[in-house]
């Protein structure tokens, strides 16, 4: 097995346990498909690879799905990657390990924050829109929005089945609106989307394991698993590349 099929199965395979359990952990998954895709053109092969999970997570988290956190979220999250895509315009393959590295250690510092600070605020109308605008903008440039977003949703009235499927159905609207916005940079080809279909067999296996994961771990464990990955991830884009 060549290299690149190899990160490519690691990086689909944890992506599939991202998406049927915790999140966040496309801040590990982005600097490990870097290796051998060290620029903004990662993005390329990403999100195709996430579509073709997103399609087993519509099916599995269809129901308590809450719509009114959607919409709030919805709009500051397109207006935020539209931000970002302008910001991806001409950035090199250094400058992007470096924004995508800074934006793990504030997610990861924001997360540990707020275990010592009151954090009903960010059940404030307000928060949404901040959490929108921002997590749209990380997402669409580092990918790395997860603990954000994920933070947010676990400050939201949601039972752990609600707020499951809730989280889901946001990654799959964001998703599938990078779509046109990567098309346009150039980042996302045919060639790109082809090359993300080698990761499905580590999706599927990736997904098997985080639906039996989320039945067994609390929420608390939930954000002790982010932050490993976000730890994992900076240690990786800021002392190993």
């Amino acid at each position: 097995m060549d290299l690149e099929l190899l990160i490519l199965t690691v990086a689909a395979l944890l992506t599939g346990v991202s998406k049927f359990s915790v999140g966040g952990m496309g801040m590990l998954v982005l600097p490990i498909l870097m290796i051998v895709y060290p620029g903004p053109e990662v993005l390329g092969v990403l999100i195709p690879l996430y579509l073709w999970n997103d399609l087993a997570v519509m099916f599995c988290y269809r129901q308590r799905i809450n719509w009114r956190i959607i919409a709030a979220l919805a709009p500051l999250l397109m207006l935020g990657m539209a931000l970002g895509s302008w910001l991806l315009q001409g950035l090199d393959a250094d400058r992007f390990r470096l924004l995508t590295g800074t934006m793990i250690l504030a997610m990861l510092g924001l997360s540990l924050w707020l275990d010592d600070h009151q954090s009903q605020w960010l059940r404030h109308p307000l928060a949404s829109r901040g959490a929108g605008l921002l997590g749209g903008l990380i997402s669409m440039t580092t990918n790395t929005a997860g603990p954000l977003l994920s933070l947010y949703l676990m400050e939201q009235p949601l039972d752990k089945r609600a707020y499951m499927s809730t989280r889901a159905w946001i990654f799959i609207l964001v998703n599938v609106f990078k779509v046109p916005l990567l098309i346009g940079l150039g980042l996302m080809t045919w060639e790109s989307t082809r090359t993300s279909l080698w990761g499905i067999p580590g999706l599927a296996l990736g997904g098997l394991i985080g639906f039996w994961l989320v039945g067994r771990l609390q929420f608390a464990q939930f954000k002790w698993l982010i932050r490993g990955t976000a730890a994992l991830a900076a240690i990786k884009l800021f002392v190993f590349s």
